[in-house]
């Protein structure tokens, strides 16, 4: 990274950077711009993200082309039923030498891609979960620090419900954007097929290293918010919580329960982030409103009215605005 001597520069270097990567994730991945700018931002504000989307997506494809334009260590754990914590975290074992050592797991990597993630019981969705949240590890009575920067994405398959384990709201909070994918278009389904049933390869650059990766995100916590903008978030993760005095009808009509205050945080960080890859310099009431349905849609509850009359959260997110 050459030398920068302003903020300015600074927010400058994250626009461009953010514009490299599209690029090149662009060789592999055809259309879906919008979740590839949604995982980017996410992890320029430091925070992990849930994709959600039918199989066949090439959400696996999506995460492990982001790392290698990143430049980072990847890990894929595939979740299913009969996976034990120490299968992600790793386990103490006997050396040679007749001591206990820890073995570490797949989860010490930069990105981790938690495939299925409501495959596997709810004792390793904690186990997971946890190091999201602490970016360490305890084992045998010690603490060992995740490799930094770090990131869990995670996929979940929303049609099939059978043999499934759903992620809790309180663990779900963990994830700062939950991303739905939806299917290519037509043009866009035949540009796949095309690249992908012939001997066409990529080689893919490394755009974006990890120092340069948190050096971001110290610079996205940097940005000056306007009180109004801050105002604007804080009051949109409040209307969610029904009969509150910030409520709208709709919420009071259709949720159970409303985001929390870890919604608040993710809007304001989000926004940031979303202004900085456009090239401006502090955050407004359009860059709260770009990111927060990916903010909101994972920690707001229907109620039974609501799935009775098919009102989605998309809806009542939108109605908000």
């Amino acid at each position: 990274m050459q030398a920068i001597k302003t903020d300015v520069e600074a927010v400058d270097s994250l626009a461009k950077a953010y514009r490299d990567l599209s690029q090149e994730i662009g060789k592999v991945i055809v259309g879906q711009e919008e979740v590839v700018k949604a995982v980017i931002i996410s992890m320029f504000s430091n925070g992990h993200s849930l994709l959600v989307g039918v199989p066949g997506l090439a959400k696996t494809l999506l995460v492990s082309t982001i790392a290698e334009v990143l430049d980072l260590e990847f890990k894929r754990i595939q979740f299913t039923p009969d996976l034990m914590p120490s299968d992600i975290v790793g386990s103490e074992i006997l050396g040679e030498d007749r001591k206990f050592k820890f073995n570490h797991g797949p989860i010490f990597s930069n990105i981790v891609l938690a495939d299925e993630i409501n495959r596997t019981p709810p004792k390793t969705q904690a186990a997971l979960l946890e190091a999201m949240q602490e970016r360490s590890v305890t084992s045998g009575g010690e603490r060992h620090l995740l490799p930094k920067p770090f990131f869990v994405l995670a996929t979940q398959n929303p049609i099939e419900q059978e043999g499934t384990y759903p992620l809790p709201e309180a663990q779900l909070d963990r994830f700062m954007f939950n991303i739905p994918l939806d299917y290519p278009s037509y043009e866009e389904e035949i540009q796949v097929v095309k690249s992908t049933t012939s001997n066409v390869t990529h080689d893919l650059k490394n755009i974006v290293t990890a120092e340069q990766i948190l050096f971001f995100q110290q610079l996205i916590r940097k940005i000056p918010i306007a009180d109004n903008t801050l105002e604007y978030a804080v009051s949109l993760a409040t209307k969610t919580r029904p009969n509150t005095p910030k409520a709208t009808q709709m919420v009071n009509d259709y949720i159970s329960w409303g985001a929390g205050p870890r919604a608040s945080q993710y809007l304001v960080l989000g926004a940031k982030c979303h202004a900085a890859i456009n090239g401006k310099y502090a955050p407004d009431i359009e860059d709260v409103q770009a990111i927060a349905k990916y903010v909101l849609r994972h920690r707001i509850v229907r109620n039974y009215k609501a799935e009775a009359e098919g009102i989605t959260e998309e809806k009542v997110i939108e109605s908000l605005f």
